[in-house]
């Protein structure tokens, strides 16, 4: 009898155990699926304030115009809304990051994962979190006092506000981030390909270029789309480096104004509420939103793609 007050007991105390892994296995799912869906609701509840308040700047401006139109002058007497050179400022400065990026990324992931001893890793990792963890306003003026006297030294015309310095140190800041994206990634390979290459007679650069990069291309393609989005929608730093002059040019060495230096110099009240150029704001950040979204679904894809 005794046994079998055991059993029961024992059997009981099972159950409750069970019934309570599964209230606990039910509130986390919630909780995550609410955090989950918060993200959700927060990303288009932020599409649809840019698409509701675009809507009355384009009933005053033609949609072709301003995809088309090469002169941005929204706080001029006569305006002009051509985002053309907002987008030519955005662009130019984005790619000049990403060629520092990835010449900086690239080169440190490999080096950290194939050849940096272990001490030499734990000592270089925690400078890139740094780099990573520094506001962006002051990359902007270590571009504008440092970066560009010490560029005006080569190019002598180089104006004190142009998109080079700016472009340069945005590359800078995104290193650490595209750095550790392509890392991970390498130290997802597996031990075999490398011992396979290595015991074929290739050396340790031949095994990184042409057996570790091209196994994780589609996480190295889908981290520069990524790095790219995250140049894209930089404000600070080309908003003190590259100036706020919006011309139509694909000059590195020319000023230019950004689409997201623009939405800052509205948004500290250049423009008054209600204006049309005030307006203007949410049709560029709609475009900006447009462009980052574009960019983040493209990466989605290409990271899940086996080649």
């Amino acid at each position: 009898m005794r046994q079998s007050s055991n059993k029961l007991s024992i059997s009981h105390q099972l159950k409750r155990l069970i019934e309570h892994r599964k209230i606990t296995e039910r509130w986390v799912t919630t909780l995550f699926f609410g955090v989950s869906l918060t993200s959700i609701i927060t990303i288009f509840l932020i599409a649809f304030t840019l698409f509701a308040e675009s809507i009355p700047f384009f009933e005053q401006v033609s949609f072709f115009e301003f995809l088309t139109a090469p002169e941005w002058t929204p706080l001029f007497e006569n305006p002009k809304f051509g985002i053309m050179p907002l987008v030519a400022a955005t662009l130019t400065t984005t790619w000049i990051a990403i060629v520092v990026a990835t010449l900086l990324g690239v080169t440190l992931a490999c080096f950290l994962s194939e050849f940096a001893s272990p001490w030499l890793r734990e000592t270089i990792k925690p400078i890139l979190e740094i780099l990573a963890g520094i506001p962006t306003i002051v990359y902007g003026y270590f571009a504008l006092i440092y970066v560009t006297p010490f560029l005006q030294t080569f190019i002598k015309d180089l104006p004190g506000f142009n998109m080079l310095s700016a472009g340069l140190v945005m590359g800078l800041m995104i290193t650490p981030y595209l750095t550790s994206l392509i890392e991970d990634a390498l130290s997802s390979v597996g031990p075999e390909l490398r011992e396979g290459s290595l015991a074929l007679g290739a050396s340790r650069v031949e095994t990184i270029f042409l057996v570790l990069l091209p196994q994780i291309k589609s996480s190295l393609i889908a981290s520069l789309i990524l790095a790219v989005s995250r140049a894209l929608g930089e404000t600070m730093i080309v908003t003190i480096a590259a100036g706020s002059m919006a011309a139509l040019s694909w000059n590195p060495l020319t000023p230019g104004q950004t689409l997201t230096a623009f939405i800052a110099q509205i948004s500290l009240g250049d423009s008054p509420h209600g204006s049309l150029s005030y307006q203007a704001m949410y049709a560029v950040g709609f475009v900006l939103f447009v462009m980052t979204l574009i960019l983040n679904v493209i990466s989605f894809f290409i990271r899940n793609r086996k080649v």
